[in-house]
C-alpha cells in the first residue's frame, strides 16, 4: 500500500556520466553540500547532504534543475541526470551541455504526466539503444496501478544499467535524504569541501587538460567557447536574481566565472609561451 502524501520523504540524487575525478572540480564549484561516490563504469553519483528546498523557499524540481544545468554546462562533454522527488511528485531533469533541460514527471501513485516525446528524446541523449532501451522505457510512460513515483525512478535506473549505472548499494531512490546520506557515507562517499576558488580552478584545470577536452582549453576555440559562456550567463545570472531563483542564479554565475576564467587562463598561457619562447625582436 502506498504511503499518504504527507509521509512522503523528499529528496533527490544527481547522476553524472563521468567518474567521479572528472566531476569533483565542477561540483565543488556549487558551493553545496554534497557526497561524490562512483555509480559505476563512467557514472558517478552526487548526494545532497543539505536540504536547501526547505530552506530556501524553492521546490526539490527547481532546485536540482539549476545544479545539473550548472554542473552540465560547466563539464560540456557529460551529461547530468538529476533524479527528484516530493510528497506529491518525482521525475528527472538531464542537462546536457548548453542544449535545453529534457524532463518527465509522475504523480506520486505513478501515474505519467510527462510527454512521451521527452522520454525518447532522454533516450537519445544518454545514446541508449534507440530498439531495446526504448522499449525498456515505454512502460515507464503507460498507467500501471501497482506502481507509484518510487518504482517508476527505480525502473528508470534499472534501464541505465544497461549503458553502466550501478547505485552504490542501498542507495535508493525515493528515500529520504537523511538515509541516503548515511548510506552513501556507509559506502565510503566522499565529502565535497569548498577550498576557496584558487583550488578549485586549479583542479578544474588540471581535470580538463587530462582529458578529451585539453586541446579547447586554449586557442581560437577556447575564446569561442569562453565567449558563448559568457553571452549565456549574464542574461541567465540577471533573470534568476531577478526571480530570486538560486539555482539558475548559481547556474549563470558559473557560466560567467567559467567564461571570464578561461579567457584569462587563455591569455596568460599565452603569454608564458610567447615568454617561454625567448625571441625577442630588434
Amino acid at each position: 500500500m502506498n504511503a499518504t502524501s504527507g509521509s512522503r520523504p523528499v529528496g533527490a540524487l544527481l547522476l553524472c556520466r563521468a567518474e567521479p575525478a572528472a566531476v569533483r572540480p565542477p561540483a565543488q564549484l556549487l558551493r553545496e553540500q554534497l557526497l561524490l561516490a562512483p555509480a559505476g563504469a563512467d557514472w558517478s553519483v552526487l548526494v545532497p547532504e543539505g536540504k536547501p528546498w526547505l530552506h530556501g523557499g524553492e521546490p526539490v524540481e527547481r532546485v536540482v534543475t539549476g545544479w545539473a544545468t550548472a554542473l552540465a554546462v560547466s563539464a560540456a562533454s557529460w551529461p547530468v541526470l538529476a533524479l527528484w522527488w516530493d510528497a506529491d511528485r518525482a521525475g528527472f531533469i538531464l542537462a546536457a551541455g548548453f542544449r535545453r533541460t529534457v524532463g518527465y514527471t509522475w504523480l506520486a501513485d505513478g501515474t505519467p504526466v510527462g510527454e512521451d516525446e521527452a522520454m525518447r528524446t532522454f533516450a537519445a541523449r544518454l545514446a541508449l539503444d534507440p530498439v531495446l532501451d526504448v522499449q525498456a522505457l515505454e512502460p515507464l510512460t503507460e498507467p500501471d496501478r501497482d506502481a507509484d513515483a518510487r518504482t517508476r525512478l527505480v525502473g528508470l535506473t534499472a534501464v541505465l544499467a544497461r549503458v553502466g549505472l550501478e547505485l552504490p548499494t542501498g542507495l535508493t531512490p525515493g528515500d529520504s535524504a537523511d538515509r541516503l546520506r548515511s548510506v552513501a557515507l556507509a559506502q565510503g562517499a566522499e565529502e565535497l569541501e569548498w577550498s576557496g576558488w584558487r583550488d578549485a580552478v586549479r583542479a578544474e584545470l588540471d581535470a580538463v587538460e587530462g582529458g578529451r577536452l585539453g586541446p579547447y582549453l586554449r586557442g581560437p576555440r577556447a575564446r569561442l567557447l569562453c565567449a558563448v559562456q559568457l553571452g549565456a550567463g549574464l542574461p541567465l545570472f540577471a533573470w534568476g536574481l531577478a526571480r530570486r531563483s538560486g539555482g539558475w542564479t548559481t547556474a549563470g554565475a558559473l557560466l560567467v566565472g567559467h567564461g571570464a576564467l578561461g579567457l584569462v587562463y587563455d591569455r596568460l598561457r599565452g603569454g608564458s609561451h610567447e615568454w617561454a619562447g625567448g625571441g625577442s625582436g630588434p
